[in-house]
């Protein structure tokens, strides 16, 4: 079980806090207006924080010195930004997300290495994907046979430095493209994973939960 701090208690805020309620993690909810509440069920055991999301001291009491995660996905741009990079600047949160809605916007703090959706394509599944412990592969595509999936795989901190030719050793994969600085980027001899990339490997279905649990590690030390 992990704890998540949602940001924005609108539909997408409450459809997060119910589907990561539901997973078995606990989770914290803020808003300004403690009206918009009213969107949680009635059975909802997660804490409701009446406040400004980007506030430190809001934040702390939405325990967010404890959250694997963040999501901001309040209805405005500025507040999101500011609420996800105190969340990572300041107290070190591991996944976060904003949600924003000027396209354009989305794709500047992409490039400087803060994970966006944009609204316009905008589904509470792409956030999930992006804060869920257990969605170490999101499947993008798969080949006609049904055999092999292109995913987006999520790796342990500690790969940062290490070359993609020993990630794919590790977990068995081949890794097709990066996503670095908001850009996709081929990988080339003698590549390494830096902080911030999103790494999209070709490897088999039935290996997913396997390959997910490898990287989701640190890498073996050499001895």
């Amino acid at each position: 079980m992990a704890h998540f701090v949602i940001m924005g208690c609108g539909r997408v805020g409450a459809t997060l806090a119910h589907t990561l309620e539901e997973a078995g993690h606990s989770v914290a909810i803020i808003d300004q207006d403690d009206r918009a509440f009213r969107r949680l069920r009635a059975g909802f055991t997660g804490r409701k924080v009446t406040g400004v999301g980007f506030d430190r001291e809001t934040l702390k009491r939405a325990g967010v010195e404890e959250a694997y995660a963040f999501a901001a996905v309040s209805s405005g741009d500025n507040s999101n930004i500011l609420a996800t990079r105190v969340a990572r600047e300041t107290f070190h949160v591991p996944h976060v997300v904003a949600r924003i809605y000027d396209p354009g916007r989305a794709e500047i703090y992409q490039r400087l290495g803060i994970p966006t959706v944009a609204a316009v394509r905008w589904s509470a599944d792409q956030v999930l994907r992006r804060i869920l412990p257990e969605q170490h592969v999101a499947g993008d595509f798969r080949e006609p046979s049904g055999r092999l999936v292109l995913a987006e795989v999520d790796l342990n901190p500690g790969w940062i430095g290490h070359p993609l030719a020993s990630i794919e050793k590790a977990a068995g994969i081949r890794v097709a493209y990066l996503t670095r600085f908001g850009e996709g980027t081929l990988p080339a001899a003698g590549m390494s994973y830096q902080d911030g990339d999103t790494v999209h490997a070709m490897l088999n279905v039935d290996r997913s939960s396997e390959v997910g649990h490898i990287l989701a590690k640190s890498p073996a030390k050499e001895s």
